[in-house]
């Protein structure tokens, strides 16, 4: 490798062909083979690679797999040489050859001695500013991080209380129909009534089923009516007989006809029985319904986290979006109207499905912040050419042109101080262009935002 080789590098502008030959001399040519790795994360970054021409991979080693987090191809990109600066310093990445060329590799104590000597101060600004970034992002991305994950498992242990709960009461309430069914049972028993007229009653028992009025004016109705006709003929707590009986779609003609069934014996243990497996069915069919909810939870926070998948697979963009609202429900009640405008014939693209869920995560939070938890929530997808956008809009008051400008920026934000970290939209910018080779834009006015996220079909170079 010669100075001429370095020279057209915008990194070495400003040094002189002494300096670069110095380089050259403490340095090494080393070639750029595909998938030959030259340096490996968590290594201690002790060389400091540059590269002259051809392309290498970075990749990060995420649960079971290698995950590429970025792409060294423009001649002048540099990685590595830390310990130059910070004696802990390790490769943040493993580096591995994607097309044939070369890199300079020069070892960080070299670096750290002609960087000394060219730049002293500028190596003491570089130290500083590398240890303070540092520190300030890994604070306050692991405390947005925690903020984000407090607020879901919140949220989530919200919606998962509601019907749990609502099966712990049908389950408490399912004893004691189970009970007074069996004790009415007892009490026929004891009446003597024959096989043919329970045989009777439980084909008037089979006429009944969740018919009964749902005007709540017409339930109170019904049962006022049936209270009044099971209290005239002595049947035991009419009322709360009457309430399971009205509910079934029954009448004081329905009753008269029990009655007669029965020949006027066991009259009230009837009823009750009717009443009883009434209200067992109703139970269970509760219980039923509000374990189908969890498990649908619990399916719609498997979606999200994508646990057990592999990372980047095949995506249906619609259905992150849904089990990002389900995460998210919580924030959703009380005065948020969700429109959902989705394409239907949307096909499925490759990406990160975990990755772009936090994306949906950030641009829904932050649509709901900026309504103040009233207004409409659009979500729009479609295809446009070989790119699938999403659209996430509000009806929030919107953005003056400089905030605009700065929403993707890291730290920025405008809400109060403990309700944001700044973080939520660089996040999403840095996984839509960086990870999918997408883009995401801000469409603002007054009482209207909308960030749009276009996504390639085809795996983005690199990702």
């Amino acid at each position: 490798m010669r100075v001429e080789d370095l020279r057209p590098l915008p990194l070495f502008d400003g040094l002189t062909d002494e300096q670069l030959a110095a380089l050259l001399a403490d340095g090494a040519e080393v070639a750029v083979e595909p998938g030959r790795e030259l340096f490996h994360e968590g290594d201690p970054a002790d060389h400091w690679w540059v590269l002259v021409d051809g392309t290498l991979d970075l990749l990060r080693h995420v649960g079971r797999e290698d995950t590429v987090v970025g792409r060294m191809d423009v001649p002048g990109r540099w990685a590595g040489g830390f310990r130059a600066w910070d004696e802990h310093g390790v490769y943040l990445a493993t580096g591995r050859g994607a097309e044939p060329g070369r890199v300079l590799s020069v070892p960080a104590t070299a670096l750290r001695s002609w960087t000394n000597a060219w730049f002293p101060l500028g190596v003491h600004l570089l130290v500083g500013v590398f240890g303070t970034a540092r520190s300030i992002e890994s604070t306050v991305r692991q405390r947005a991080s925690l903020v984000t994950l407090g607020r879901l498992a919140a949220g989530l242990a919200h919606e998962i209380n509601n019907p749990a709960a609502a099966t712990t009461r049908a389950v408490e309430a399912l004893d004691t129909a189970s009970r007074e069914l069996l004790g009415s049972l007892s009490r026929l028993a004891h009446d003597e009534i024959t096989p043919q007229q329970f045989l009777a009653l439980d084909a008037l028992r089979l006429e009944l089923g969740p018919g009964g009025p749902e005007d709540p004016l017409a339930r109170a109705d019904a049962e006022e009516a049936l209270g009044t006709w099971l209290d005239r003929h002595g049947v035991a707590d009419p009322w709360d007989v009457a309430a399971s009986l009205a509910a079934a779609g029954a009448d004081p003609g329905w009753c008269a006809r029990v009655d007669e069934a029965l020949g006027g014996a066991g009259l009230g243990p009837a009823l009750t029985w009717v009443a009883s497996t009434m209200a067992v069915g109703a139970l269970v069919a509760e219980a039923r319904e509000s374990t189908r909810r969890v498990s649908e939870l619990v399916a719609s926070v498997r979606s999200y986290s994508q646990m057990d998948r592999a990372s980047r697979q095949a995506v249906d963009v619609t259905e992150g979006i849904e089990s990002t609202l389900v995460m998210l429900g919580h924030k959703l009640r009380g005065g948020v109207t969700v429109r959902r405008e989705y394409d239907a014939t949307l096909p499925r693209l490759e990406a990160y499905p975990g990755e772009l869920n936090q994306v949906w995560t950030n641009l829904v939070d932050n649509a709901v912040d900026a309504m103040d938890g009233r207004g409409t929530l659009t979500l729009r997808t479609r295809l446009d050419g070989d790119t699938v956008v999403v659209e996430v809009a509000d009806t929030g008051e919107g953005m003056t042109p400089a905030v605009a400008a700065r929403a993707f920026d890291a730290f920025f934000t405008t809400k109060d101080v403990g309700k944001g970290t700044g973080l939520g939209l660089d996040i999403a910018r840095r996984i839509v262009e960086e990870r999918h080779g997408g883009e995401i834009s801000i469409e603002s006015s007054s009482g209207a935002t909308t960030l749009r996220v276009r996504l390639p079909l085809l795996p983005a170079r690199g990702g």
